[in-house]
Parts: C-alpha cells; sequence; structure tokens
C-alpha cells in the first residue's frame, strides 16, 4: 500500500459537521472503537474514548461539557469527573484518563483519525 492511501485510511469520516450539537456530544464507532465527539463553541470538535473509568461503562457522550480555567472538560454523567477534552486527562484525579483522539474537519465533514500518542 502506498504512503498516500495509508494516510487516507487512517481518518475515518463519522458525521458532518452541522450534524452535531454545540456542547452536545454524540457516540461513534470508529476504528472499533466507541468514541465520544464534542462540538464547542468555538467551533472546535473534540474526540475521546466513550468509556468512563470511574463508572466502568460507556456514557462520556452524555457528559456535560464545559471550561474550567480555560480548559474544555467534559463532566462524565455519572461521578462529575472532568476530563480535558484536548488530552482525555482527568482534572480531579491526575492519574487517570481515557483517549483522546485527533479531529479535523474537511469540507463540513468530521473526521477521527487515531489515538493520540502523547496525551499530555
Amino acid at each position: 500500500m502506498c504512503p498516500r492511501a495509508r494516510s487516507q485510511e487512517e481518518w475515518q469520516p463519522v458525521c458532518p459537521l452541522a450534524d452535531l450539537e454545540i456542547g452536545r456530544g454524540v457516540a461513534a464507532l470508529v476504528h472499533g472503537q466507541a468514541i465520544a465527539i464534542f462540538r464547542m463553541e468555538d467551533e472546535l470538535v473534540y474526540a475521546l474514548g466513550n468509556h468512563d473509568p470511574f463508572a466502568r461503562a460507556s456514557m462520556i457522550a452524555r457528559g456535560i461539557v464545559g471550561r474550567r480555567s480555560g480548559v474544555p472538560f467534559v463532566a462524565s454523567p455519572a461521578h462529575r469527573h472532568a476530563f480535558d477534552l484536548r488530552s482525555g486527562r482527568c482534572l480531579d484525579d491526575t492519574h487517570v484518563s481515557v483517549p483522546a483522539y485527533d479531529v479535523r474537519v474537511t469540507d463540513g465533514v468530521v473526521h477521527v483519525g487515531h489515538r493520540k500518542v502523547d496525551a499530555a
């Protein structure tokens, strides 16, 4: 397989940007993983693993989004732990994180890439 074809396959189209409500999450199956996707007021789109490590259930997409000291986050609906939308790190317990994924919007379509290597 040529490098260009491999690069194209790394990005999976998920949905039109217009289908995402600002400040609300949706769940999608991307690269075989349950992913929570969030569109924020600043038009940025984030993707995290949908599995809540505290509740041990797939529910991150149903969380409440907001900002804490300028950091965009989603609060789990079960225990209200906040996860940084950029990195997946828990803001309440720095030893815990969820996977964060690269996201891009091309021609009005949200594409999710692979899991970010550095969750910093």
